[in-house]
């Protein structure tokens, strides 16, 4: 037997032992309502208010217990999700200073251990992400939080129930940034001896429709509803949930199968047609997000500052192959967004699987049978928005090889290690000489055009990881920000992405159809156009 194969054996056999251990932890509550979830993160995402793991992280240990200023719309699946008032009932730009907000706070609203939510709580949680000086500042917080909304650049008390946000230019969607940042009780830090690893296990409060009520590090995260919340229309219908990694495809399946959980994500491909013949359910969504390969342009010798490179990768991909192989889970991706969205645009290269054309830009670049292109690529084993990395990046390297005469290795690592590195610069030890990272990624608004590929947003500053900069793009997204009507933001928006396609900063390879599997007994989710989920909207049949 293989040594891969062992530590498979080993890996599922271990998985099993935490499954059932967490499981007969929690089996008291789950004959009163408990929704039981096998997650793709390999640990337990952090629980001090800002999830790790990314936006799997949000999904399920952000939103459903700390909230934000801003929510999302999480209620319907036939349209894009949007924003919605939260913590905040009403926001408005200044008209006399369009980089200042004002946000009027919900009055009322309590944390999940009996203190306030007000004006100071704000301001407390923003000092912890922005302040480095700061009694409470979160080092492992802040890097996301930062990341996500990059453009706050000061913020104050206005009165006990009003803050106002300043941001570094202006910008019209300033909001779809506010909706990332999460508010946990200041008395949860205190509580913990001022220690935030300590908060972790409190465990700590939020305002949400869930509270945490158990923490198991590295086996399981147990929600229990909270009745006092905020928004009676909104309180969750089951009593908890119960979150557990699995980040193994078929052990995910298997737990699925054998009635451990009632919720997978990303259900592995090939075993889709049997869940189906069994009864249970596969969800999938068209929603706002891309599984690419983010291009490091500014390593030293990299090959891809060459944008001939880059392009000709785009063509020699076989997407609609991808495809196939994932039963239909996904579809393929020609730009940051999708083809038939209205802000696609017209770009010059409309990326097709033409092997010729991508040989021959290789070609006038300098590579060809003889010199082939060689490069690494830094890909996960599972995680947040992945799907199946392993299977896919497979048959993506055997595709550039047999297409084009590209030759493509990768350095596998767990998927934190991953998205963490795309914050690193580009020579960075830390990446292993990668040339490339595989990270799957929101294409929700404007707001994340400006968050991946504005120049002020370089690695390790922001999440611009190829360090990508087209004066073009940045007219646009500076345009975009003073656009004053709905019609110039598009058109701003149209100019923007035909730069992401014309000079790519990305292989854009698909986007995923958010796949899960669920058992009869879960009605009520609704599969939302956005990478998260309302779990209040929840309930379970006997």
């Amino acid at each position: 037997m293989s040594p891969r194969i062992l530590r498979l054996v080993f890996y599922r056999l271990a998985i099993a032992l935490t499954l059932s251990t967490s499981l007969m932890q929690v089996s008291p509550s789950h004959a009163q309502g408990q929704l039981r979830i096998a997650m793709t993160a390999a640990d337990i995402p952090t629980t001090t208010g800002m999830p790790n793991n990314g936006f799997e992280g949000m999904r399920f240990l952000g939103y459903p217990i700390f909230e934000g200023l801003i929510l999302w719309d999480l209620s319907r699946a036939d349209k894009l999700a949007t924003i919605r008032p939260g913590l905040a009932e009403k926001w408005e730009q200044l008209p006399n200073d369009k980089t200042t907000w004002i946000f009027h706070l919900r009055k009322g609203v309590k944390f999940h251990d009996g203190t306030d939510f007000n004006a100071d709580a704000v301001i407390w949680n923003l000092d912890r992400y922005y302040k480095k000086d700061s009694p409470q500042f979160e080092g492992a917080a802040t890097g996301t939080v930062r990341a996500r909304a990059p453009l706050l650049a000061s913020y104050k008390k206005i009165d006990d129930n009003t803050v106002a946000l300043t941001t570094a230019k202006p910008a019209s969607y300033f909001p779809n940034m506010v909706v990332y940042i999460l508010f946990t009780s200041p008395a949860s830090f205190e509580k913990a001896g001022k220690d935030w690893a300590k908060v972790a296990t409190l465990p700590a409060a939020g305002t949400g429709p869930f509270q945490i009520s158990q923490v198991m590090p590295r086996q399981s995260v147990t929600l229990g509803r909270y009745d006092g919340y905020w928004d009676s229309a909104r309180k969750a219908k089951v009593d908890s949930v119960l979150l557990l990694p699995i980040p193994e495809a078929n052990t995910r399946l298997a737990a699925l199968r054998s009635g451990q959980v009632d919720w997978i994500e990303v259900p592995p491909p090939d075993g889709i047609p049997s869940l189906k013949a069994a009864g249970f359910s596969i969800v999938t969504n068209s929603y706002p997000h891309i599984w690419p390969w983010f291009y490091n342009i500014a390593a030293t010798n990299s090959p891809f500052k060459d944008v001939r490179v880059r392009q000709a990768l785009n063509y020699c991909v076989d997407r609609p192959a991808l495809v196939t192989m994932l039963n239909g889970i996904a579809e393929p991706a020609v730009g940051m967004l999708k083809a038939n969205d209205p802000a696609f645009g017209k770009p010059v290269n409309r990326y097709t699987f033409d092997p010729a054309k991508g040989k021959a830009l290789l070609a006038e670049a300098g590579y060809n049978a003889q010199k082939p292109l060689s490069f690494k690529v830094m890909i996960s084993n599972s995680g947040s928005g992945q799907m199946v990395p392993l299977p896919m990046n497979e048959a993506i390297q055997r595709n550039l090889k047999q297409a084009c005469d590209v030759d493509v290795k990768f350095d596998v690592n767990e998927w934190q290690v991953l998205f963490s590195s795309g914050r690193l610069d580009p020579d960075n030890a830390g990446l292993h000489g990668s040339m490339a990272l595989n990270i799957s990624s929101p294409t929700t608004d404007i707001a994340m055009f400006e968050r991946f590929f504005a120049a002020a947003n370089f690695a390790p500053n922001g999440s611009n990881f190829p360090h990508w900069k087209d004066d073009k793009f940045e007219a646009a997204i500076d345009a975009a920000g003073k656009a004053a009507d709905e019609a110039t933001s598009q058109a701003t928006l149209r100019t923007a992405h035909e730069r992401l396609v014309d000079d790519p900063p990305w292989l854009y390879i698909v986007h995923d159809l958010n796949p899960r599997a669920i058992n009869k007994k879960v009605t009520g989710m609704v599969s939302a156009q956005s990478w998260f989920v309302d779990l209040t909207l929840v309930s379970l049949q006997k």
